[in-house]
């Protein structure tokens, strides 16, 4: 590739990158699936489309969509809250293994005796759209006010899911018979059980060195953290585990573990995670040839209305039976099982493996996939709402930014009052912080002042607080639960510390 030729590339990637950035907004008005959006981006600058670009690189692919799936994975799992997702776990295992195999069977069949694929096409399709997918699960759960328990569930199945269903798809693309049944269990529990040990250590072991390593500049932060999430990935996959696994764990360790800069933090992965989507569904839609697609486009519609109706629903209520779990929360579930860029890419597998009718396969994964999405994306809201599901969002919790300093053996807490935080008309005084903490500085309308402790804290306003650094945990349980419960959070049990009393009623 010459100069010229490198610059013509910056200019149609920069062009790609600010047109699917307006798209987003489009998206969040229209109530469409930006992933869509971004599809017909690549579609339009393929060979069928205005730009002519032929690409028909499925192994290119394979290997970007991977690398775009660790990111993603890695920027969900920093966003994920660990007191959401731990009574959540059960379910999200469940849903991730049995649910998997029942959908896999349950949709397998009716390729096979409905859509007339033969069995091991059959089984590619239903291994494939059985994996619900992380980018669509995140970007869409976040913006309908679901109860935290079901956005846990979601978010943690697909973050699971992704593991048995690339074993199952490797499995059924290898030549000759499939392997017995309790092979395939041996080997997803094994890859499963490696790829959470190591994520896990990753994640832990990162917490702890950047928790006692001060780094010269905060922008080396959110660099560390993503380096540490991406290594879990990569010595899982090395070790034969699970590296999707391994990866979602260890960034959810980190995005728990209170590090300094964390917003910055998250802000930076979640600019990756915007690149990475598109990216690779920009790459699946030049991949694509639309004018081969009318052939396989009503067993599309078919084998999708078999998993949307059928195989979804029932793995949900088989996966769920030893759950107390209400029938309307089910309901949702079955009907938030979103695909996305992963069951596409998983059907570039058997392509690169040349199984014979791997094109037929991918065309309808992309079919099904295009059509489900522009269906149940925009009405998940609406039938949240009709189950009675998506009223009461809990109140956001408060971000508490966090720099360490040093020499004084102290963190700088910055955290701002928002719109529902009942922080708003408390006195300085009144937040009882722990013994080594105060609040030194209140930025409010522009302008910035030293409290007093008879000082009126009001919406929008920005505190900064100085904590030494055995009460650091401290100061910011006491912000939470003052901000959670008001003035009178200790004396109604809305305190939230643990170990060490330094703010208890006086």
């Amino acid at each position: 590739m010459s100069v010229d030729h490198l610059n013509e590339l910056l200019l149609l990637c920069s062009l790609v990158l600010l047109i699917a950035v307006a798209a987003v907004r489009l998206s969040s008005r229209s109530g469409l699936p930006s992933l869509l959006i971004y599809l017909g981006i690549g579609i339009a600058i393929g060979q069928d489309g205005l730009g002519g670009v032929v690409f028909d690189n499925a192994e290119l692919t394979q290997l970007l969509g991977y690398t775009a799936l660790v990111v993603i994975l890695a920027e969900g799992g920093l966003g994920t809250k660990w007191k959401e997702i731990k009574p959540a776990l059960p379910r999200a295992v469940a849903l991730s293994t049995v649910g998997v195999a029942v959908s896999v069977g349950v949709t397998a069949a009716g390729a096979h005796y409905l859509a007339g694929l033969d069995w091991r096409q059959a089984l590619l399709i239903g291994a494939v759209v059985s994996s619900t997918d992380a980018a669509a699960v995140f970007s869409v759960l976040r913006s309908v006010p679901l109860p935290a328990r079901l956005t846990g569930v979601l978010e943690a199945e697909s973050g699971f899911n992704d593991a048995p269903v690339v074993i199952l798809v490797v499995a059924f693309s290898t030549a000759g018979p499939v392997e017995h049944w309790y092979a395939l269990l041996g080997e997803i529990t094994l890859e499963l059980a490696i790829g959470a040990a190591i994520g896990l250590a990753f994640g832990w072991l990162g917490a702890y060195g950047l928790r006692h390593v001060a780094l010269p500049a905060s922008g080396l932060y959110p660099i560390a953290v993503m380096a540490i999430a991406v290594s879990a990935y990569a010595a899982g996959a090395l070790a034969h585990g699970s590296g999707f696994l391994a990866v979602y764990l260890a960034a959810m360790v980190l995005g728990n573990a209170k590090l300094p800069h964390s917003p910055a933090t998250r802000g930076f992965a979640e600019g990756l995670g915007w690149i990475g989507q598109i990216g690779m569904f920009v790459l699946l839609g030049l991949l694509v040839t639309p004018h081969n697609l009318l052939d396989d486009f009503v067993p599309a519609l078919l084998i999708g209305m078999i998993l949307t109706l059928v195989a979804r629903p029932t793995s949900v209520f088989v996966a769920l039976l030893p759950f107390r779990v209400p029938w309307r929360e089910k309901t949702l579930l079955s009907w938030a099982g979103l695909r996305g860029a992963v069951p596409i890419v998983l059907a570039t597998i058997p392509m690169v493996g040349d199984v014979p009718g791997s094109d037929r396969v991918f065309n309808i994964v992309f079919v099904l996939v295009v059509v489900y999405t522009l269906i149940q994306g925009p009405t998940l809201p609406w039938l949240a709402k009709r189950l009675r599901l998506g009223e009461g969002e809990e109140a956001a919790d408060l971000g508490i930014e966090s720099a360490p300093l040093e020499r004084l053996r102290g963190h700088l807490l910055s955290t701002s009052i928002g719109p529902s935080s009942r922080m708003h008309g408390v006195e300085v005084g009144e937040l009882r912080m722990p013994a080594g903490a105060a609040v030194t500085l209140i930025v409010r309308d522009g302008s910035s002042f030293v409290p007093s402790p008879s000082t009126v804290l009001r919406r929008g306003d920005e505190l900064l607080v100085v904590a030494t650094d055995p009460v650091r945990d401290a100061a910011e349980r006491r912000l939470q639960a003052v901000s959670q419960g008001g003035k009178l959070a200790g004396w109604l049990g809305t305190d939230g510390s643990s170990g060490r009393r330094g703010h208890g009623p006086r």
